[in-house]
């Protein structure tokens, strides 16, 4: 039997292990799981004839090499910086390997000796970034192989509550890894092209610069700016283009609303609060505001931020509970963020019964034959339960594509790389959609300058 070995079998593992699980008879396969918790991988494969858990700790050495010398084919969904010595293994070995996550310049650096070797070393095979490149390049592909002239690309991504499990006035619950959505804009000013000028928007004023979104059959969204929206500028071969602008997907109404927390300093993860253990929730946004001893917690932010009572930014405040005097932080040494994030947590974790969602849409506007024309192309795709979510459906099941694909030799060109090729993208999109995963596109009117966005 082909064998492949899965490192990590974390939350986006779940619609990777059964698609693969499920080919196995047809395709000869059989799936090694390895991770650190061995009960996790038993839970997941459930004695399936075509798999084995094994414990893997990847920072011992001769286990990870006798992993991967046994498999014919390598899938990592580690963290992004520990891919890199399960590389150096496959590189040694003679194995091909596939990773969610973006490449790194270490990772990068193998590219020479990949080729020499004639492996593939394929990365960014998720969601976003995965899912996000191939459906950009297909469009993208067809207009230039058209003959035309690209002058805008935008790219909107984000992971949300399905329509009918949302259930409270952020529009919003926690996804994917709740950290991550607190600290998220931060490291630097987001960079962009908007009619041929560079557009630079520092953190502090991030979440009040957004862009409203129309997804036919779900209203509308908003998107703010990713953090550097050039990066695939010259990858997606958009060097002369003159608005380039990728961004995250919220609820409209949620960024406004979340930059209250921003002005407060509640996101910083610089430096811990003193006794943050023993401080209830309400000591936590006290402690932001200025000394008044006649005001309460409420008005002085009330009046420091300028929110007005019957502002539904003050109704989703009081919603979260951040006046509660009886909630305790119970975080040793925190820093504000963390503590934000427990205080999230309480009301925007998934219920048992809730369902995620993923959206995406990109905008393609280019010139043809002197004429100014507009793509829109759109994905939403709900989860089926706490297991089978969105996330892991979205994010997992492009990998095991992938992998299927290298294995079975019909993805062959050689070095670390993206899936922006025809060979890699036209394949894995067409089996997405036989899984549900499917892009509408219909034309717009192209619009240049959106005037949507405060720029």
């Amino acid at each position: 039997m082909r064998k492949i070995l899965l490192i990590g079998a974390g939350r986006s593992s779940s619609s990777l292990i059964t698609y693969l699980l499920q080919k196995s008879f047809s395709e000869n396969l059989h799936i090694t799981i390895g991770d650190v918790s061995l009960e996790l991988a038993k839970s997941i494969l459930q004695n399936h004839k075509n798999g084995t858990a094994i414990a893997l700790d990847i920072f011992n050495d001769e286990e990870r090499q006798q992993a991967i010398k046994n498999s014919d084919i390598v899938i990592s969904m580690l963290p992004a910086h520990l891919h890199l010595n399960v590389a150096k293994d496959c590189l040694n070995f003679g194995k091909s390997m596939v990773t969610a996550s973006y490449i790194s310049n270490e990772m990068k650096a193998l590219n020479e000796e990949a080729i020499k070797k004639n492996l593939i070393f394929m990365n960014e095979i998720g969601l976003d970034p995965g899912i996000d490149h191939m459906s950009a390049m297909k469009v993208l592909d067809n207009i230039r192989d058209k003959g035309g002239k690209m002058l805008l690309f935008e790219s909107f991504t984000g992971g949300l509550v399905a329509p009918e499990c949302d259930d409270n006035l952020w529009n919003y619950k926690f996804t994917w890894n709740p950290r991550n959505v607190v600290l998220a804009g931060q490291g630097g000013a987001a960079k962009f092209l908007q009619e041929g000028k560079y557009k630079y928007i520092p953190y502090q004023k991030l979440f009040r610069r957004t862009e409203i979104l129309t997804i036919d059959g779900y209203g509308k969204f908003e998107g703010y700016a990713n953090r550097d929206s050039l990066k695939y500028k010259s990858i997606y071969g958009l060097d002369n283009i003159l608005t380039l602008y990728r961004g995250t997907i919220r609820r409209v109404g949620y960024s406004r609303a979340w930059n209250i927390f921003v002005q407060l300093g509640m996101t910083d993860d610089s430096y811990t609060i003193e006794d943050s253990e023993q401080m209830s929730y309400r000591d936590f946004t006290n402690s932001f505001l200025a000394y008044n001893p006649n005001d309460s917690v409420e008005l002085k932010l009330r009046h420091y931020l300028k929110i007005d009572q019957d502002d539904i930014i003050w109704e989703k405040l009081l919603e979260l509970d951040i006046f509660n005097s009886t909630k305790k932080v119970k975080l040793a040494n925190a820093t504000p963020a963390q503590i934000l994030e427990k205080i999230l947590k309480d009301s925007w974790t998934l219920k048992e019964d809730d369902k995620d969602m993923i959206v995406m849409q990109h905008l393609f506007g280019y010139e043809l034959n002197g004429e100014k024309h507009q793509i829109e192309s759109s994905m939403v795709c709900i989860g089926d339960n706490q297991t089978y979510t969105a996330m892991a459906k979205t994010v997992g099941l492009p990998v095991a594509i992938a992998t299927l694909k290298i294995l079975n030799g019909e993805i062959t060109t050689p070095g670390v790389q993206i899936p922006i090729t025809k060979e890699v993208y036209k394949p894995i999109l067409k089996e997405l959609e036989e899984n549900g995963i499917i892009f509408k596109e219909k034309n717009v009117p192209y619009f240049g300058y959106n005037p949507d966005i405060i720029i």
